[in-house]
C-alpha cells in the first residue's frame, strides 16, 4: 500500500491517539504517535509539500462505544483513504477504577460494526492498532485477564474487516524487555515519547510495505 500527497489519513481512538491535541484546531496532531507519522510523511516527501492530509480524532478517556457515537460525524464524513483506529485499554481500565465493564462480546461486536460501516460507506484502507499494558503495579498485573480476551476480539474484527494490524501488543511488551516498562509507559497505559515513537514506526512499516494483510 503506497501512500501519496492525494490520500487522507484519519486516526481515532483513546488518549493515546489524543496525545494531548488542541480540539479547537482541526489541524492539531497531538504529541504522539499520530504526529510521528505524519513528520516522518513530510520528511519522505522532501519538504516538497506533497503529502497526505492527517486527522487526528483522538478523544481522551474514549471507549469503544464513544467511538461509535461520533462515527459517522467524525469519521465518515471527513471521507478518509486510510482509517486507523486504536482503542480497547478504557474498555478494560474503566471496569478496574470505576465497575464499568465492557462485556468483550458486546465490545467486538460494536468494534465490527464501525468497522463494517467504514467499508459500507467509505473505499478507505483500514489500519486497527491492538491495544497494550505495560504493568508497572500488581494491580496493572492483573488488568491481563480482561485486556487478553479483549485483544482476541480486536484481531478478530479486524481480519473479519480486511483492516491491517500494528501489533503494538506484541511489540511494546517485547521492547520492555529491554528497556523496562516504565521507559516505555511511565504508567502502563500512556506511553512514553520513545513508546509513541515505536507505534509510529509499526505503523509505518505496516501501512508503507505491506499491500498484503496479517
Amino acid at each position: 500500500m503506497h501512500i501519496t500527497a492525494d490520500d487522507k489519513l484519519l486516526f481515532i481512538g483513546d488518549s493515546i491517539t489524543d496525545a494531548g491535541r488542541d480540539r479547537t484546531d482541526p489541524t492539531s496532531l497531538g504529541n504522539g504517535y499520530v504526529r510521528e507519522i505524519a513528520q516522518a510523511l513530510r520528511a519522505e516527501a522532501g519538504g516538497e509539500g506533497a503529502v497526505p492530509e492527517v486527522i487526528n480524532k483522538g478523544v481522551n478517556g474514549h471507549r469503544v462505544y464513544d467511538l461509535e457515537s461520533r462515527w459517522t460525524t467524525d469519521v465518515i464524513a471527513p471521507r478518509p483513504t486510510v482509517v486507523t483506529v486504536k482503542i480497547g485499554i478504557n474498555d478494560t481500565w474503566r471496569r478496574y477504577d470505576h465497575q464499568l465493564p465492557s462485556p468483550v462480546p458486546e465490545f467486538e461486536a460494536c468494534l465490527d460494526r464501525i468497522l463494517t460501516h467504514t467499508r459500507q460507506k467509505l473505499s478507505a484502507r483500514l489500519v486497527v492498532i491492538t491495544p497494550f499494558l505495560l504493568p508497572v503495579t500488581p494491580e496493572q498485573e492483573s488488568w491481563h485477564e480482561d485486556l487478553a480476551p479483549r485483544t482476541e476480539a480486536v484481531l478478530r474484527a479486524a481480519r473479519g474487516n480486511d483492516a491491517q494490524l500494528v501489533r503494538a501488543d506484541l511489540l511494546l511488551p517485547r521492547a520492555a524487555e529491554e528497556s523496562g516498562a516504565a521507559a516505555l509507559a511511565p504508567d502502563g497505559v500512556h506511553p512514553s515519547p520513545r513508546g509513541h515513537r515505536l507505534i509510529a514506526e509499526a505503523w509505518l512499516a505496516e501501512v508503507m510495505a505491506s499491500h498484503g494483510h496479517r
